[in-house]
């Protein structure tokens, strides 16, 4: 019998960051890490992941709230061209739900959301050298300084989700 899978495209911070964010998560099948634009206005390719998911295991819902809380979801920050916080849809439905899910979780919020629903419109790969850059060497300053955070949340507050590891972080 085979699983029913569903994908949806993440956008935020560093595509570094949220490619180890997904991948950490039980339920993620795989985790496509690169560009991924919409339609216009928001055509510009932006750093961005696509997640093939079982949401038997882990619900869309919960991936969401994993993404707003795992990157800068309330700035609207200068780099945004760069990292747009989005998360983008494959169809009417989920779209309509994606709205839905952000509506319920911003009283959860300081500040505004900043995150917008957009139409996944296109993707195309980083290079191969930054592909699993987290798995491939933990140990990286920059995975130190900003993803171990991350995970460390994951582990905190998604507990069901996330693994417990074995790294220092």
């Amino acid at each position: 019998m085979t699983v029913p899978e569903e994908r949806i495209g993440f956008g935020g911070g560093c595509h570094w960051c949220t490619e180890a964010v997904f991948q950490a998560l039980r339920g993620v099948h795989d985790v496509a890490q690169g560009f991924i634009r919409s339609t216009p206005p928001h055509d510009s390719w932006s750093e961005a992941v696509e997640v093939t998911f079982v949401p038997d295991v882990i619900p869309l819902d919960t991936l969401v709230e994993i993404h707003l809380r795992t990157h800068a979801s309330t700035s609207a920050h200068k780099m945004r061209g760069k990292y747009r916080s989005a998360v983008y849809t494959f169809d009417t439905d989920q779209s309509d739900r994606m709205r839905e899910v952000l509506r319920s979780l911003q009283p959860e919020f300081d500040e505004p959301l900043q995150t917008q629903v957009l139409t996944h419109a296109g993707f195309r790969q980083s290079d191969p050298r930054f592909q699993n850059y987290f798995a491939t060497d933990p140990d990286r300053p920059f995975c130190r300084t900003y993803i171990d955070p991350k995970l460390r949340l994951l582990r905190e507050r998604f507990s069901e989700f996330a693994p417990v590891r074995s790294e220092t972080g």
